[in-house]
């Protein structure tokens, strides 16, 4: 079967699993139960993004079984994002201690990192550089932080599933514009995938992603970006650039809560895209702006760096200066004012 005809496939499993998922969650009245701490209001069944871990899953393995993927990319992106989904898959039905999930996030990717190579030289100024197992280390580091601030900004309806799709079609048009194309199956079928997911989950969510779908698209996607700084160094900056939303809001946050001395690992709403949706009282404003931020701001960037030799160290600065003014004017981090009576 060939590529394109497995695309429109994917799409339609993951709408329909996801309709399946639906259904399942609420005759097992298995439902997100907005509290204090949500920027929910109505009980809202969880757990959807199964539905694109089976999907792009299972049409990857296809896709080896036609030799259309590397033996190296399959084993590396699918056992990761299958282990990683696995972890949160039982979380959201059961709580697991922080330092079990975290060990197993280091397992993941250190799985990922091992099937790949590793972290490949990089170039920072115009000089390359080889970081030896310094540079496996952050890689590791890279990997884990991903997965976890996907889970952190997964808070909105449809903004982590736009997020997604959005990174991963500016990846393929990197890939196209630096001659790459033989990495553009894995992200354009994540995209598909997520698409049919996306139906259920745009404002106002009919389901909810889950554990298991943040964590499972947070590795992917750093998995597929270590996967391209192999082809090109440029492609790398390329990927951080086009996560610049993501990174950005859930960095500057974590940053903040740390300096005030905050239990990191509780739950709290003080994303920047949190406080927004609020501000705006509701929350398809602010997923629609995520998305044209990355379409008309940090694939034009991301263009330049990869195709039309921009700097790239000046090119990150370019695109990240303007999300920290945006984390900074909605106040990412700080305390949300209590409620008055």
């Amino acid at each position: 079967m060939s590529f394109w005809w497995l695309l429109p496939a994917a799409g339609a499993a993951s709408f329909i699993l996801t309709a399946w998922l639906r259904r399942y969650a609420l005759t097992r009245s298995l439902m997100d139960v907005p509290n204090a701490r949500s920027s929910h209001s109505v009980p809202t069944p969880r757990g959807g993004g199964v539905a694109i871990v089976v999907v792009f899953s299972g049409v990857l393995c296809a896709m080896y079984a036609q030799s259309l993927v590397a033996s190296s990319a399959f084993f590396a992106i699918a056992g990761a994002g299958v282990l990683i989904a696995v972890i949160g898959f039982m979380d959201d039905h059961g709580h697991i201690a922080a330092r079990w999930r975290l060990l197993g996030h280091f397992a993941a990717a250190i799985w990922l990192l091992f099937w790949i190579g590793g972290l490949p030289v990089v170039e920072i100024g115009g000089g390359s550089f080889d970081l030896g197992w310094l540079g496996h280390v952050l890689a590791a580091f890279y990997l884990v932080w991903l997965l976890n601030l996907y889970n952190f900004m997964d808070g909105i309806d449809g903004i982590a599933s736009v997020e997604a799709i959005c990174v991963c079609l500016g990846a393929c048009v990197l890939y196209w514009l630096s001659g790459t194309t033989e990495l553009f199956r894995a992200p354009l079928l994540l995209a598909v995938s997520v698409a049919g997911f996306l139906f259920w989950n745009f404002p106002p969510a009919r389901i909810f992603m889950g554990d298991a779908g943040s964590g499972f698209l947070g590795i992917v996607l750093g998995g597929l970006s270590l996967q391209a700084a192999w082809v090109s160094p440029d492609l790398l900056w390329g990927w951080l650039i086009l996560l610049g939303v993501f990174i950005v809001d859930a960095t500057f946050t974590l940053i903040r809560r740390l300096l005030r001395g905050d239990k990191v690992y509780e739950a709290h709403r003080s994303h920047a895209y949190q406080f927004a949706s609020r501000r705006f009282g509701k929350h398809l404003p602010v997923t629609l702006a995520v998305g044209a931020i990355n379409l008309l701001w940090l694939l034009p960037i991301a263009t330049g760096v990869v195709r039309f030799g921009l700097n790239s160290s000046l090119g990150l600065i370019l695109a990240y200066v303007p999300l920290v003014a945006l984390a900074v004017i909605f106040r990412a981090g700080e305390l949300e004012a209590p409620v008055k009576n």
